[in-house]
């Protein structure tokens, strides 16, 4: 559900380039609850409607293709259309993960009487040169179709941090960390993403919460534990920054993001008497010697 809620917030922030990208032209987009259509919408959580003065943009993101979606978008369109008769209706589902699926080609919903069209966008086609257009875009640089995707990863995520609203670029950033998981191992994000940066970000928030959730859902101690890991490991490395002195390397953050939560509480107490980097590789060497 996390892709949901980070997919719904990068179009809530930036919907301006959303619209740029999908209609060809820049147009002022406002968000559109679902709650406004005349019938009580089918999964209201996975719609994105956006509206300017003229049209509606509606947008289905998808981890993976399901049976039903042709069929929703077509309810969809009806819904729109009672409700602005007088608005042209921009229909998209964009396709997140690769697959050999033949559903992710399929456009249009048809039964006896009645036929209707929608577009479709494989993101692992699309050139990656092409999102790196727009800043809203670039979370999805990571999932799209280049010859070095942790290369143009790492050039998604310096064009990130050019972002000149500290906000936008913790959202951005954050969202590309989630998104990117559908490609990358976490080590390797780990390696190329910052967490502190992404920390503050309402994203990275809402995340955490939805695994508080779920933890409730499953053994609300597990919940709980993932949420403070994540935590931990962002404090622990600002922490360490700060007195080492220095920036972490990509090799010491990701070993630092696998630590269990206790030696994480432990590094945290330890730390406090390191003086240079070798404390610490000696320390993880003594009590993490997994790594």
């Amino acid at each position: 559900m996390s892709f949901d809620t980070t997919c719904r917030r990068l179009t809530e922030i930036f919907p301006e380039d959303f619209a740029s990208w999908l209609l060809g032209y820049r147009v002022p987009l406002t968000e559109l609850s679902p709650t406004e259509l005349s019938i009580e919408p089918i999964r209201a959580d996975r719609v994105i409607l956006l509206q300017g003065q003229n049209e509606i943009v509606h947008i289905e993101f998808q981890t993976d293709p399901k049976d039903d979606v042709p069929m929703r978008l077509a309810d969809y369109r009806l819904r729109l259309h009672r409700r602005f008769p007088n608005k042209t209706i921009h229909q998209v589902v964009i396709y997140l993960r690769e697959t050999n699926s033949e559903r992710v080609y399929q456009n249009y919903f048809e039964i006896a009487g009645m036929y209707a069209e929608f577009n479709v966008i494989r993101i692992w086609e699309v050139p990656a040169e092409e999102l790196m257009t727009f800043p809203g875009l670039l979370p999805f640089v990571g999932l799209s179709r280049s010859n070095n995707p942790i290369q143009t990863l790492r050039r998604a995520v310096r064009e990130i941090q050019r972002i000149e609203d500290e906000s936008q670029q913790h959202e951005a950033m954050a969202a590309t960390y989630v998104l990117s998981g559908l490609k990358f191992e976490a080590a390797v994000l780990s390696q190329v993403i910052r967490r502190d940066i992404m920390r503050e970000s309402v994203t990275y928030q809402l995340i955490l919460e939805e695994g508080r959730e779920e933890g409730r859902e499953q053994g609300l101690e597990q919940g709980l534990e993932q949420g403070q890991r994540l935590e931990a490991i962002a404090l622990t490395t600002r922490q360490l920054t700060r007195r080492l002195r220095q920036e972490l390397s990509e090799e010491m953050r990701s070993r630092l993001s696998t630590l269990p939560l206790p030696i994480l509480e432990n590094l945290s107490e330890a730390l406090l008497d390191f003086t240079e980097l070798s404390d610490l590789e000696n320390w993880l060497a003594a009590h993490n010697p997994a790594q």
